[in-house]
Protein backbone atom coordinates (compact mmCIF):
# COMPACT_ATOMS: atom_id res chain seq x y z
CA UNK A 1 0.00 0.00 0.00
CA UNK A 2 2.84 2.11 0.99
CA UNK A 3 4.50 1.59 -2.41
CA UNK A 4 1.29 2.70 -4.58
CA UNK A 5 0.75 5.42 -2.44
CA UNK A 6 4.99 6.78 -3.09
CA UNK A 7 4.15 5.70 -6.72
CA UNK A 8 0.89 8.22 -7.06
CA UNK A 9 2.83 11.29 -5.22
CA UNK A 10 5.87 10.51 -7.86
CA UNK A 11 3.41 10.48 -10.96
CA UNK A 12 1.66 13.49 -9.94
CA UNK A 13 4.66 15.40 -9.45
CA UNK A 14 6.14 14.58 -12.75
CA UNK A 15 2.83 15.67 -14.47
CA UNK A 16 2.68 19.19 -12.98
CA UNK A 17 4.49 21.76 -14.98
CA UNK A 18 7.71 23.16 -13.38
CA UNK A 19 7.54 20.90 -10.40
CA UNK A 20 8.39 17.35 -12.01
CA UNK A 21 11.49 15.69 -13.16
CA UNK A 22 13.23 18.32 -15.49
CA UNK A 23 15.32 16.72 -18.09
CA UNK A 24 17.40 19.29 -19.80
CA UNK A 25 20.01 19.00 -22.00
CA UNK A 26 22.05 22.02 -19.97
CA UNK A 27 23.52 21.62 -16.52
CA UNK A 28 24.64 25.16 -15.63
CA UNK A 29 24.68 28.37 -17.41
CA UNK A 30 26.71 27.29 -20.57
CA UNK A 31 29.42 28.98 -21.79
CA UNK A 32 29.66 32.41 -22.73
CA UNK A 33 31.08 31.91 -26.10
CA UNK A 34 32.88 29.64 -28.29
CA UNK A 35 34.79 30.55 -31.37
CA UNK A 36 32.82 30.13 -34.23
CA UNK A 37 35.33 28.42 -36.14
CA UNK A 38 35.23 25.34 -34.62
CA UNK A 39 31.57 25.33 -34.55
CA UNK A 40 29.74 22.85 -36.91
CA UNK A 41 26.05 22.62 -36.11
CA UNK A 42 23.36 24.86 -33.92
CA UNK A 43 20.99 23.50 -31.90
CA UNK A 44 18.14 25.60 -30.31
CA UNK A 45 15.79 23.40 -27.71
CA UNK A 46 13.07 26.13 -26.84
CA UNK A 47 11.26 25.82 -23.63
CA UNK A 48 9.16 22.23 -23.42
CA UNK A 49 7.28 20.43 -20.54
CA UNK A 50 10.37 18.18 -20.25
CA UNK A 51 12.98 21.43 -19.65
CA UNK A 52 11.64 25.32 -18.26
CA UNK A 53 13.83 27.00 -20.49
CA UNK A 54 15.70 27.91 -23.91
CA UNK A 55 18.83 25.82 -24.57
CA UNK A 56 21.27 26.45 -27.15
CA UNK A 57 23.72 23.51 -27.83
CA UNK A 58 26.64 23.66 -30.50
CA UNK A 59 28.19 20.79 -31.99
CA UNK A 60 31.68 21.09 -32.38
CA UNK A 61 34.27 20.37 -35.60
CA UNK A 62 36.25 17.51 -35.50
CA UNK A 63 34.76 15.26 -33.21
CA UNK A 64 35.28 17.51 -30.09
CA UNK A 65 31.71 17.12 -28.74
CA UNK A 66 29.00 19.27 -27.70
CA UNK A 67 28.78 22.40 -25.36
CA UNK A 68 25.78 24.08 -24.08
CA UNK A 69 25.85 28.30 -24.61
CA UNK A 70 24.64 30.66 -21.97
CA UNK A 71 21.21 32.12 -23.60
CA UNK A 72 22.03 35.54 -21.59
CA UNK A 73 25.26 35.91 -23.24
CA UNK A 74 25.67 38.38 -26.09
CA UNK A 75 27.40 35.57 -28.04
CA UNK A 76 24.30 33.81 -28.22
CA UNK A 77 21.79 36.08 -28.60
CA UNK A 78 23.32 37.04 -31.90
CA UNK A 79 23.59 33.13 -33.28
CA UNK A 80 19.81 33.05 -32.05
CA UNK A 81 19.34 36.28 -33.91
CA UNK A 82 21.07 35.48 -36.86
CA UNK A 83 18.95 32.06 -37.18
CA UNK A 84 15.82 33.67 -37.19
CA UNK A 85 16.84 35.92 -39.97
CA UNK A 86 17.46 33.12 -42.13
CA UNK A 87 14.73 30.86 -41.48
CA UNK A 88 12.09 34.35 -42.18
CA UNK A 89 14.34 34.82 -45.26
CA UNK A 90 13.61 31.52 -46.27
CA UNK A 91 10.30 31.57 -46.36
Amino acid sequence: MKTVAALLVFVSLAIVPGIGIQRCLCRGAGLKMVRPKLIDKVEIHPISPSCGHLEVVVTLKNGEGQRCLNTESLFTKNIIERIAKKTRSAQ
